[in-house]
């Protein structure tokens, strides 16, 4: 069964609300086994929204439309299905009487306004309303179906959860699950990465009904994602798909896949504590930013024992022994990362300089930065290229830490040749 969904409100379009609403059916109907192929924002306007849901219903078997059953006047949602059905408005006194209630049980006045909530096209369903005062609709269109919802999120959940999604699963006439998966990969450009899962690309192009499909999500500072996603009648076998596919990609990818559905500071962390390894940072260009993400995840405390951002170049010289004028550079980043080790006593220390810009330092460009890192008896330093404003190269410049630590914990020896988030070649010093 396909589903669209259309989410009515002009707040949509103009950006003033985010529509979460559609993100959150999205997800639900796939864990139920219903695939949505189209989601769709329209204004309050009974026009485009007769218009939209007519176009829906062109292409799927059944609509959900989210929003525009209030009591106000650009609430139009009701009007445009009784239009697209060819029918009127009807006011059921069940759900007038069951509003009126709502309002006396609070205390509240109840406007004429409200009375237009119980308004129904004739043919449809209600859907009772437990925690709010619009109802929903269930309306038949020949063979299809339009649901309508209210657009308050805790409202629109718990009817899609009670109402929606088990009688779709009943018109549906089977049972089944979508299940997805997230590999999450660093170090690899999309097209490179691209070209090493070519081959189960073309693989699943020619597999039958029910193998996994591979989509490739691009998220900037975090890296190229792998999304698995897979259609089955049960979760077992749904699992077992999912488990098969990701072993062949992570052997086609190698280390550049870090993760499955987790950050690289979680990954990091998780090795560490295996290893029996503490952590300390010290940060000048990134001033920070390492720690705190470090910090964000649960049970760090376990791991890291601290950092610091020596942002001036004097407190380089004088906390962490690097020599003078000579702060952007590799030197500098071993320096730091073997003295941070040491003053908080850690057996790993990690370090970032360079040049977060806007203007150059030392002779140095914008985008010019040296990971250090000391782990084991010699410390070493990677000078990056790192593309992007400010705020970009310093999101950059940590993940591309961690994921140096993360690597050298796998014993991948060489420089790392990052690619990933458009960053540009490294060089071990």
């Amino acid at each position: 069964m396909r589903i669209e969904i259309v989410a009515v409100g002009t707040e949509l379009l103009l950006g003033q609300v985010v529509d979460t609403n559609s993100s959150w059916m999205g997800e639900r109907l796939a864990a139920a086994g219903i695939d949505c192929q189209y989601q769709t924002r329209v204004g309050d306007n009974i026009g485009r929204i007769r218009q939209v849901i007519e176009t829906a219903l062109s292409r799927n078997d059944a609509v959900i439309c989210c929003g525009g059953l209030g009591p106000t006047q650009d609430d139009l949602t009701r009007e445009a299905i009784a239009a697209v059905m060819g029918v009127p408005l009807e006011r059921d006194p069940e759900v007038l009487k069951a509003i009126e209630e709502m309002f006396a049980k609070r205390s509240r006045v109840m406007t004429a306004n409200n009375a237009r909530q119980a308004d129904v096209p004739a043919g449809a369903r209600v859907i009772p309303q437990v925690v709010g005062t619009a109802p929903g609709l269930v309306c038949p269109v020949g063979s299809q179906v339009v649901y309508a919802v209210p657009g308050v999120p805790h409202e629109m959940r718990e009817m899609v959860e009670r109402a929606v999604i088990p009688d779709l699963q009943q018109r549906a006439g089977e049972q089944a699950v979508i299940v997805s998966r997230t590999l999450r990969t660093w170090g690899l450009g999309e097209s490179h990465l691209a070209e090493l899962v070519a081959e189960r690309l073309e693989a699943l192009d020619a597999a039958p009904p029910g193998s996994p499909t591979i989509a490739f999500l691009a998220s900037g500072i975090e890296g190229i994602k792998l999304r698995l996603t897979v259609k089955s009648p049960e979760l077992a076998s749904a699992t077992a798909a999912l488990d098969a596919e990701e072993a062949e990609l992570r052997r086609l990818i190698g280390h550049s896949l870090f993760s499955v559905d987790e950050p690289m500071e979680h990954v990091v962390g998780q090795m560490l504590v295996e290893r029996g390894l503490h952590l300390a940072t010290a940060e000048s260009f990134t001033g920070g930013l390492l720690a705190s993400r470090i910090v964000g995840t649960a049970g760090a405390s376990n791991w890291f024992l601290g950092g610091i951002v020596p942002y001036a170049g004097e407190v380089k010289h004088s906390l962490l022994g690097v020599g003078p004028n000579d702060v952007v550079s590799a030197a500098a980043a071993s320096a730091m990362a073997e003295s941070v080790r040491r003053a908080l006593g850690a057996e790993v220390g990690l370090s970032t300089t360079g040049v977060a810009g806007p203007d150059p330092q030392e002779g140095h460009e914008p985008g010019t930065v040296f990971i250090g890192l000391a782990l084991g008896d010699e410390p070493e330093a990677v000078e990056l290229r790192l593309p992007g404003g400010r705020d970009t190269i310093r999101g950059l410049g940590v993940i591309s830490a961690l994921d140096l630590l993360r690597r050298r914990m796998l014993g991948a020896g060489g420089p790392p040749t990052w690619a990933a988030g458009g960053e540009g070649g490294a060089r071990r010093a």
